[in-house]
């Protein structure tokens, strides 16, 4: 169930209520009894778990180079070897 933070608008008051989604909003403040509450929308909180977001996602397996790069060095490498006969004939 959600937590809601109320506040008096009169006496300023301000307290949390566990509700369903289902329920309707109070009106009235448990305090000074006048129907002068609002609902405080308030920031949630986020808590990452684990060995870290950007190291189970992002990061290859091996914690070297990413499968992306690593045709591009081949080819290179592949192209200097080529290079490298020529030279040599």
């Amino acid at each position: 169930m959600p937590v809601y933070t109320y506040r008096c608008d009169s006496c300023g008051v301000q307290f949390e209520r566990h509700q369903s989604f289902h329920d309707a909003p109070l009106k009235t403040c448990p305090e000074c009894r006048k129907k002068s509450l609002k609902k405080v929308i308030t920031p949630t909180k986020i808590i990452f778990k684990g060995s870290g977001f950007y190291a189970t996602d992002h990061k290859s397996p091996s914690g070297g180079v990413s499968r992306e790069s690593k045709p591009e060095k081949k080819e290179t490498s592949k192209a200097s070897e080529s290079k490298s006969s020529d030279k040599s004939e």
